[in-house]
């Protein structure tokens, strides 16, 4: 079975507009065709041919990547997945969902929430992203810093190997050790060691209404202090969230949504316990914002502004794009970590003379400088990508990963090297050798 004409692209305008992620300053090659795959065995067949005859294949879905994972590679063929956008089955009893990898994730989430169930895994993109750009990248987002990140909610999926074989791994059920976790492992790397073409995910039951505490801070590092306090103090909010004044003036320029925070930093912290132990968790995340520095922490009982805050969380980055090239950070470091980490990135701005940005997913670590600069300024990406340099090697010297969600793609490669040992490279490229064994599938990316 082959693909129909009319979905093999070659106008050189939309090859080019599906040919790369929304990584900045990352190498774009020239595609061979642009193949719109609608069911598996379409899929099966474009790598199928493209294993006889070597040719390099690139999938993409949304296209909302941000470290190059889907960009792609001179005389590759592009396998867009984005219509193969179904929701194949929703099952109450057993909690989970079948969907395929063109399912943008809040669609997901609408769907399951008719049934009183939750897929917690929410990427900032939610409202853009796909299930399969999910998968590739083991995204995590708002709700991870409790409930965890897509490989905790991926019990299977389908998928094509390099070799053309469309193969079924993982399972159904609560529980199961049979072989090697190879869903597992193909979660988070990038269509490197295979095409996703369907996703059983796991589903939780729809938790309740959250409760809201906001701290204002005029230091972004007393709002790390305050990040560390919580953790110490044993709390696990269903969000922690970090923005800072460049975020909210920007998203409020663009959306006119009147925000009004006097401070330099704000973190947002839900917690949806229900009850007591709710309020009671709100009230010490209160007094930890107290006890680190906030000119204000409380409580919010206005839940339209707070969710006009995290509205504001999500749309800082397309916000940020307005003015101008952002080279996105995606480091990790321990929580202890956290008020050293924003320290260090507050100097690097300095050193280099370069604006950053800072949102983040401050409950489990995991920072996104923004880097910011002029449209047709040579100079500033030079400086800019100076900085990125220095973050991601402050962040392993703290202890930290180059990537919590967004994946090594092309922008993390020298990163990677440099956090892992050449015999753990080694192994990696054994698996990916094993799987894709003429090196088709996503070449030159992850290691």
């Amino acid at each position: 079975m082959g693909v129909p004409a009319q979905r093999v692209l070659r106008d050189p305008d939309v090859m080019a507009s599906l040919a790369h992620d929304d990584a900045e300053w990352a190498p774009v090659g020239t595609p061979l065709a642009v193949v719109r795959a609608t069911t598996p065995e379409e899929v099966q067949a474009v790598v199928a041919a493209c294993y006889r005859h070597r040719v390099p294949v690139v999938a993409r879905g949304a296209g909302t990547g941000l470290s190059g994972g889907a960009n792609a590679v001179d005389g590759c063929i592009v396998l867009a997945l984005d219509r193969m956008d179904r929701v194949l089955e929703i099952d109450p009893l057993e909690r989970l969902a079948v969907v395929q990898p063109g399912v943008v994730n809040d669609d997901l989430r609408a769907a399951v929430a008719k049934e009183g169930l939750w897929y917690p895994p929410d990427p900032a993109s939610a409202p853009w992203s796909t299930i399969g750009g999910n998968v590739a990248t083991n995204a995590g987002g708002l709700c991870c810093v409790k409930y965890g990140v897509t490989r905790d909610y991926v019990l299977g999926l389908q998928m094509v190997t390099g070799t053309g074989e469309l193969v079924r791994l993982g399972r159904r059920t609560a529980k199961g050790v049979a072989g090697y976790d190879l869903a597992g492992l193909v979660v988070g790397s990038e269509g490197t060691l295979g095409i996703v073409t369907e996703v059983t995910v796991r589903l939780r039951p729809l938790p309740p209404p959250a409760i809201t505490v906001a701290g204002y801070f005029s230091s972004i590092v007393d709002a790390g202090r305050a990040v560390a306090a919580s953790a110490a103090a044993g709390l696990t909010p269903a969000a922690l969230e970090l923005v800072d004044k460049h975020c909210l003036a920007a998203v409020d320029a663009w959306k006119n949504m009147g925000l009004s925070v006097e401070a330099d930093v704000v973190l947002l912290a839900r917690f949806d316990e229900p009850g007591a132990a709710g309020e009671a968790a709100a009230e010490r995340m209160v007094e930890c914002f107290d006890a680190s520095g906030a000119s204000f922490a409380v409580r919010s009982t206005d839940e339209e502004e707070a969710e006009a805050l995290f509205a504001a969380r999500r749309l800082a980055y397309p916000a940020l794009e307005r003015l101008g090239p952002v080279l996105t950070e995606d480091v990790c470091v321990p929580k202890a970590q956290v008020p050293e980490m924003l320290a260090r990135i507050e100097r690097t701005a300095q050193r280099h003379a370069i604006t950053i940005a800072n949102i983040a997913h401050a409950g489990d670590g995991n920072l996104h400088p923004l880097l910011i600069t002029d449209h047709g300024d040579e100079a500033a990406r030079r400086r800019a990508q100076a900085a990125f340099d220095d973050i991601v090697a402050d962040a392993l010297a703290l202890g930290g990963t180059v990537t919590g969600e967004h994946g090594v793609g092309l922008l993390k490669m020298q990163g990677l090297a440099a956090e892992l040992s050449p015999a753990v490279l080694d192994l990696h490229r054994s698996v990916k050798q094993a799987l894709d064994p003429r090196g088709i599938l996503n070449p030159g990316k992850v290691v």
